[in-house]
């Protein structure tokens, strides 16, 4: 007669290591599973709404097609550069509605709940979406970074190269242009309208004019050069000539420079700090504070460079729950877009924080913050009245 000897109950082996507990391994098979579906998701996307973007720009760019030498090919090139930047700005969307999508996909098939039916917790499902994502977003930082502001600093200058005959540079620190024999630099600029009249106006700008053998001739110094029809009005001009054995210098109240230098393609590279990469953000803004100027544009962006990543992972928790909502009851698509409109609504948020703390001068890196931690709050609150 055989002799069956019950052993003490003990819970399965695949709910142990599959729960989620403090010293479970990670990543186990589910969690890779989960996060290439996760990742494809996202990717597939990424792809749509940035090819929309691209398909978009190149139609407004088509509009300034046969300006000087900017044709097609140019127009094509152009959009092509900035590519890099615009994947950038839409990654964070991207994640929202792809990492959604990747868990009503596995929710409608079933198999996000076989995989809590073996005991996979909530949080280690939310844990893989997450580290997944975070591999997303790594790779974003570095982009936009590197690939970002030198494709879009290539664009900018193909476009104005195409667009006009001078050679035009410019970067955080200013403008520079060559027309002749003048080389002009200035600090910075914007454009001015009084509602009747609009002009481009320099500001801190130098003259250098050479003579055919390289010498220079003279320095002009200007504190503003105003753009105006048939060349520039230049204000509080100090001019130095250097002779063949003298040096003379005058004091000039205003003067004119007759120039066919194009204000259009110089206004179009002034200073735009939301397309520079931070360590160029950073310095603009030591610069800046360095000699009193207002450097409150700058340090709006170079933040929100360093919030980037805690901005998508607050946006893809808050998001999540809605997913997992969708387990019991019906109506995932309902479900999925009212995820998608309350993680996005962060957005407005933000922003709205972010304009408040430029209008009344506290600090930036709490207007970013405080919206994430309220995010994150009302995820954790949402998460916790999710069942699944």
């Amino acid at each position: 007669m055989a002799v069956l000897h019950r052993w003490p109950d003990a819970p399965p082996a695949s709910a142990a290591q599959a729960g989620g507990g403090g010293m479970t391994p990670f990543p186990k098979i589910h969690d890779i599973y989960v996060g290439k579906v996760v990742i494809g998701t996202v990717a597939l996307t990424w792809a749509v709404l940035l090819g929309l973007d691209v398909m978009l720009s190149l139609v407004g760019e088509f509009g300034d097609v046969g300006e000087g030498r900017y044709g097609a090919v140019e127009a094509l090139a152009y959009t092509a550069y900035t590519v890099p930047r615009r994947a950038y700005t839409m990654f964070p969307t991207a994640a929202v509605i792809g990492s959604l999508m990747a868990l009503g996909q596995l929710a409608a098939t079933s198999e996000l709940t076989a995989l809590r039916a073996i005991g996979l917790s909530r949080r280690r499902l939310t844990i893989t979406v997450v580290a997944a994502l975070a591999l997303l977003t790594l790779l974003m930082v570095v982009a936009g970074e590197t690939a970002g502001p030198w494709g879009q600093r290539r664009a900018d200058a193909l476009k104005a190269s195409s667009r006009s005959d001078d050679l035009i540079v410019a970067q955080y620190s200013g403008v520079w242009a060559r027309e002749g024999a003048v080389i002009l630099n200035a600090e910075g600029g914007e454009e001015r309208d009084n509602g009747q009249d609009q002009w481009l106006e320099l500001t801190d700008v130098r003259l250098y004019e050479f003579d055919d053998d390289g010498r220079l001739e003279s320095l002009a110094v200007a504190k503003v050069a105003e753009h105006r029809p048939g060349g520039w009005l230049l204000r509080d001009v100090t001019r130095t000539t250097f002779g063949a054995d003298s040096v003379v210098r005058e004091e000039i109240p205003e003067e004119r420079w007759e120039s066919n230098l194009d204000a259009t393609a110089l206004s179009a590279d002034i200073d735009r700090p939301r397309y520079l990469s931070a360590i160029e953000l950073r310095k603009a803004v030591q610069y800046r504070k360095r000699n009193a100027l207002d450097a409150g544009e700058y340090e709006e962006h170079y933040w929100g460079r360093w919030f980037y990543p805690l901005n998508v992972l607050a946006l893809c928790l808050a998001a999540i729950p809605f997913a997992f909502g969708s387990l019991r009851s019906g109506g995932l698509g309902k479900r999925l877009f009212i995820g998608v409109v309350f993680a996005l609504g962060f957005w407005l948020v933000q922003t709205q924080f972010v304009k408040m703390a430029s209008a009344f001068d506290f600090d930036f890196r709490l207007a970013y913050l405080l919206p994430t931690l309220i995010m994150v709050g009302v995820s954790y609150v949402l998460f916790r009245k999710r069942s699944g």
